[in-house]
């Protein structure tokens, strides 16, 4: 830490791993940091550890923050979503002077941030609900961010963002979003498709495991293959890692000595919530969140096993050398699937809220840094380069070729799973989602006449305008409605 008397660039509030390692690529940037926390130790903490990585400004309270800085201020706040967000900012809101800026990089819900930027706005102040994905290592070393707000904020803080980003090709992973919520709500779809993309890793482990009778290190060298080719990704990466990491207590592999009980954080199910109001299918991501519910009924688990019984899986090394080919393809389709869905539901939010997101950039800011960074993503940005308006990612000639190519594998491997018991929620529903989207003829149809029959809802024909009824009670003839 220097003694320099000049201001402090930005503040950081909220000094736990994420806030800290932020503040501290920050510093390494070059830029001078006003530092806060709560408990005044973990403020101590980080300038006797990494005070020397760049130039902080301690602060004991928010007060002694916000006179530390520079005007325009920039005041980051890195603490728990919800309530505790809302205390720091009516803590800071009086302190602060028109044209100040306040950003939340935390898990926000975006709903929340577009009712703290209203008020703020309206007390002349900028409110950025950044989301930031990397963890604490991308926080560190460069994240991917997603920030929302007025233009005019991005105009001022945008560059300094831009240059703690990831870098990809020369190009931050950082794009100032839309209005108000808007970077939180990418933010949120973009951990919903991470739900959907963990889910599907994990069915594939386990069919390979115990329908292929493959260990987990030979699974681990498996994903290490996968991993040089289309389906590259930060998370392929990661499970070979883990795959092939044993315990160091027992000597066997972790991932068998890990409880199957999977937890979550809530933006998983936010992401289905804020589908079903929007009215967007986004299956795969619905079933990751419920596999990972299903996950935690140990004693519903534990009553339906004996009262059934387990699958009897009979692994085959015989089949292992098809059976990885096939889960290979399967699980790229299914990945293609998850992410069109994600991008389906930013699309009707943006139109909704008036955002007009610009789905290419999204594919960009997320090609480094963040959690879901795979090689295809940048075929999703040549994508909506060549058709912003493209109806579903799935039509995109490069995702359609690479879909149909891998359909006879992926449905192998549905059957296969489903003949030996082999739970695969995430493969089958994406599958039925591609089957369902590409249908000349849905059931649909009958729902809509039964809905007519039991409360008068009425239905549309194929062959003319309008909404009819037919008097299921009566003569069964149809009026117009």
């Amino acid at each position: 830490m220097t003694t320099s008397e000049a201001p402090a660039r930005i503040a950081v509030t909220g000094l736990a791993v994420m806030g800290s390692n932020l503040a501290r690529n920050l510093a390494r940037h070059g830029y001078r940091v006003a530092v806060h926390n709560r408990s005044s130790a973990r403020t101590k903490a980080l300038i006797e550890e990494h005070g020397h990585e760049g130039d902080f400004v301690p602060a004991e309270t928010l007060e002694e923050l916000v006179a530390s800085l520079q005007t325009p201020r920039q005041i980051i706040i890195m603490v728990k979503a919800g309530a505790p967000t809302d205390a720091v900012i009516d803590e800071l809101v009086p302190l602060l002077e028109p044209g100040d800026m306040v950003i939340d990089g935390g898990n926000a819900h975006y709903a929340d941030t577009r009712r703290r930027e209203a008020a703020l706005r309206e007390a002349g102040l900028h409110f950025v609900g950044a989301g930031i994905s990397g963890g604490e290592e991308g926080a560190l070393n460069g994240p991917s961010i997603m920030p929302g707000g007025s233009k005019e904020s991005y105009q001022h803080l945008g560059p300094v963002l831009e240059s703690i980003a990831a870098q990809v090709d020369g190009v931050p992973c950082c794009v100032h979003v839309g209005p108000d919520g808007a970077g939180h709500f990418v933010k949120m779809v973009h951990n919903g498709i991470e739900y959907a993309d963990m889910q599907l890793i994990a069915e594939a482990y386990d069919l390979l495991n115990r329908v292929g009778g493959m260990t987990p290190t030979q699974i681990a060298e498996v994903f290490r293959g996968w991993n040089s080719g289309d389906l590259e990704s930060y998370l392929v990466e990661i499970t070979a890692e883990v795959l092939g990491h044993f315990d160091p207590e027992t000597g066997v592999p972790l991932v068998d000595v890990i409880a199957d009980e999977a937890e979550q954080k809530g933006t998983g199910r936010w992401t289905v919530q804020e589908a079903l109001e929007l009215g967007v299918p986004v299956t795969g991501i619905a079933e990751a969140v419920f596999a990972r519910s299903l996950s935690g009924r140990v004693e519903q688990r534990k009553a339906a096993r004996e009262a059934f019984g387990s699958p009897e899986v009979l692994a085959s090394e015989r089949i292992a050398d098809q059976l990885v080919e096939d889960v290979r393809q399967a699980l790229y389709a299914s990945k293609v699937v998850a992410y069109a869905q994600g991008f389906d539901q930013m699309r009707a939010a943006s139109a909704e809220y008036g955002w007009d997101l610009d789905l290419g950039a999204m594919a960009t800011i997320w090609r480094g840094g963040c959690i879901i960074r795979a090689r295809f993503l940048d075929r999703i940005r040549e994508a909506y380069d060549k058709d912003p308006n493209l109806a579903s990612l799935l039509v995109d000639e490069y995702f359609r070729d690479a879909v149909r190519d891998a359909e006879a594998a992926w449905r192998r491997v549905v059957v296969g799973a489903v003949e030996a018991g082999v739970p695969v929620p995430g493969f089958v529903s994406a599958l039925a989602y591609y089957d369902a989207l590409r249908s000349e003829r849905l059931p649909a149809s009958l729902v809509q006449g039964l809905r007519d029959f039991f409360g008068a809802h009425t239905y549309r024909r194929t062959d003319r305008e309008g909404s009819f009824h037919t008097l299921w009670s009566g003569d069964r003839s149809q009026v117009d409605a």
